[in-house]
């Protein structure tokens, strides 16, 4: 079964809902965004959600002052690099380590690929200087060229309407989904994103009953 991530989360209604659809995770940006959140807001945020679900911190580049004061929180499952973090950085952390790369072209792919120290990898767009956050996806055939054998992170413009496309061909451990389940940058649609969870979902019970049938 296709995790599912919800990121870029802002507004205690979303995190709800979010919720309400039995995600798996929820991803708070506290790196400059559009979507920046306070540790602060964070703590209200998560004040009620249920055992078991994943928060994510999404840093970029952080100094180990701003480290200690994300894992001190506790208000995080798991952290997620997006800039130029050395590996030693990320296996020297007490939480769970996902590092994120821009995607764009078969040398990005094989950079992806050959990554260490991280638990787990996040494949995101990488476009006009920017590596995520673009609502674009970027080219799934460099992903079934690559073949990762390692459980990776989509990311990268997924909403509804390509969902089940993207699955099907990348064959991701887990999504994750942000500005194409908004009506604005940190406003999520409550309908876009009830639409994409769904999608996963009814891939990941066909997937089942197809594994049944083989049987």
């Amino acid at each position: 079964m296709t995790r599912i991530k919800v990121c870029g989360l802002t507004r205690r209604e979303d995190v709800e809902a979010a919720v309400a659809l039995g995600v798996d995770a929820l991803g708070f940006i506290l790196a400059g965004s559009p979507r920046q959140v306070t540790l602060e807001r964070v703590a209200d945020l998560v004040e009620e959600i249920p055992p078991f679900t994943a928060t994510v911190a999404v840093v970029r580049n952080p100094d180990r002052e701003e480290l200690q004061r994300v894992t001190a929180s506790g208000l995080f499952t798991h952290l997620q690099f997006h800039g130029d973090e050395p590996g030693e950085l990320m296996a020297a952390q007490p939480l769970a380590t996902i590092k994120a790369f821009g995607i764009a072209s078969e040398e990005d792919m094989r950079r992806a690929v050959a990554c260490a120290g991280a638990d787990y990898l996040l494949l995101d767009t990488r476009a006009g200087g920017k590596s995520g956050g673009t609502g674009r996806a970027f080219p799934w055939e460099l992903v079934e060229a690559a073949r990762p054998v390692r459980p990776f992170i989509l990311a990268g413009g997924l909403g509804p309407e390509n969902l089940e496309e993207a699955l099907r061909r990348c064959r991701p451990a887990a999504v994750d989904l942000n500005s194409r389940v908004e009506r604005s940058p940190g406003v999520k649609d409550g309908e876009l994103l009830r639409r994409a969870v769904m999608v996963v979902r009814r891939a990941g019970n066909d997937e089942m009953e197809m594994g049944r049938r083989t049987q």
